[in-house]
């Protein structure tokens, strides 16, 4: 089966979040389960594009609305990712420096559909599934069946993937001629409250609509930043899917950012050697337990809680525990992160940006990682904590409730409170402490959480069976 994955980001070529990580790890799992799964994404000025060998696959050109572009279609040469890699180029549009973040997007990521289609519709085969990512492809299954020089592909199979509702890609009506000619009557399929929205366009046209996760997608039908209603009216083409990891990535054995490798039999002894790393370079005690928050520092992943949650805990809780922040965002939740450090030396650090190796460590290390997410359609970092051996403490939303069962319940090895909110969070923090000074039972939670199977083969085969099902 010939799978196009189509998708603004992949790691590691580019990648800002979860949508990274998936689609750069779902293909290539695929590829190994026997079928042909390729990925298409725009081309940015990222380290892997000059570290990559690369040939010229496509040139042409295409228009957006009146506007002329030239695009080109480079392919990596030699299969690094374990899938052939394209991307497009399209000067003065996809070529920068961030993914994300720019006036005008919507004319980088509609001009980057255009030019997909416009290539794809000159091959001599027809793929079997076009499998879109995220509102920035997702006027791609509406183009395919309605824009008249796309009828082409207009029986190729369509599913789309919602990595997070609450980005819809929206844009105003004068935008409305940057589309190929299509009927003017399919015109309400673009349209999600009086404006152009093509994730509620995606989940109109696509033949099948997924998310990453159980949960999330019964959240959608009350929670989706006013889609609510679409959802409910769409439920029978949509379905959860919980997204894997990659076990080859994410392996305390055998990880190159890792000087100090364990497995299930040696998590003890592995944890502290890579604790007593962290400690020594952030000035933390290592007797003592420590929580760690990775990720993006943003309303959606309740990070602006955090400072206040961590000041009640070192007031109520003083010397009992230290607390290392890792992650990037809102300028304010920065800057209250970095002042905390000077008040609370020896207790509490933080690294403002993105490190890769230093996450790998701190999963490694740490005894906890907090997630208090307000949304989280799957959830990763819980995923990756838990093949560490790190105790997951998140709130019961989206993938979070799919996949961490709380110390209390039958099995459990987690923490999971309900509300993103200062109480429940240093509460959870308390019931953490002491269960780090019951080391039978710690070691126990570790050894289950590290036994459970949340690679991608079981993932690919839901993916499969939605791709039969049409």
């Amino acid at each position: 089966m010939e799978i196009i994955h189509i998708s603004a980001e992949c790691y590691p070529v580019a990648k800002a979040g979860g949508l990274g990580d998936v689609v750069g790890a779902l293909p290539k799992y695929q590829c190994k389960a026997g079928h042909d799964a390729k990925v298409v994404m725009p081309l940015y000025k990222t380290k892997f594009l000059t570290t990559a060998a690369w040939e010229v696959d496509y040139k042409a050109d295409a228009y957006l609305g009146n506007q002329y572009f030239a695009y080109t279609v480079l392919k990596e040469k030699n299969n690094t990712l374990g899938f052939p890699l394209y991307l497009i180029e399209i000067p003065g549009l996809t070529n920068r420096e961030k993914i994300y973040g720019y006036a005008d997007d919507t004319e980088r990521f509609l001009a980057f559909q255009i030019a997909l289609l416009d290539w794809m519709s000159q091959w001599q085969h027809i793929p079997d599934i076009i499998h879109c990512h995220d509102h920035h492809t997702g006027l791609i299954p509406f183009m395919m069946q309605y824009c008249y020089r796309y009828a082409k592909l207009s029986s190729i199979r369509s599913i789309f993937t919602i990595h997070n509702a609450q980005y819809q890609g929206w844009m105003g009506w004068n935008k409305l001629h940057y589309l190929p000619h299509f009927d003017e009557w399919k015109t309400g399929l673009l349209e999600w409250q009086h404006s152009i929205n093509p994730l509620a366009c995606a989940i109109k046209c696509a033949w099948k609509v997924t998310t990453v996760s159980n949960t999330y997608m019964g959240e959608l039908r009350y929670q989706s930043n006013g889609l609510e209603s679409l959802f409910e009216y769409e439920k029978g083409k949509c379905l959860g899917i919980l997204n894997g990891i990659d076990n080859e990535v994410w392996n305390p054995l055998t990880d190159t950012y890792l000087e100090n490798h364990f497995d299930v039999k040696t998590v003890g002894k592995g944890k502290k050697k890579n604790k007593e790393l962290i400690c020594n370079q952030f000035n933390l005690d290592i007797t003592k337990p420590l929580f760690v928050f990775i990720g993006r520092l943003v309303g959606e992943k309740a990070a602006d809680v955090l400072p206040d949650a961590i000041k009640t805990a070192l007031y109520y809780m003083p010397n009992q525990a230290n607390y290392l922040i890792l992650g990037t965002g809102e300028a304010h939740v920065e800057w209250q992160f970095e002042q905390m450090m000077a008040a609370y030396p020896g207790q509490y650090n933080a690294v403002i940006g993105y490190k890769e190796a230093l996450s790998h460590l701190l999963y490694a290390g740490a005894d906890f990682l907090l997630m208090p997410s307000r949304v989280e359609p799957c959830g990763l970092n819980q995923m990756y904590a838990m093949r560490y051996g790190t105790v997951p403490m998140v709130r019961n939303t989206g993938g979070l409730a799919d996949t961490v069962v709380d110390m209390g319940d039958s099995n459990g090895f987690g923490i999971k409170f309900n509300h993103a909110s200062i109480n429940d969070i240093t509460y959870s923090i308390g019931r953490a402490i002491e269960v780090f000074h019951n080391s039978d039972q710690l070691n126990s939670m570790r050894k289950t959480m590290m036994q459970i199977d949340h690679s991608w083969e079981q993932t690919v085969s839901d993916y499969t069976s939605v791709y039969q099902s049409f």
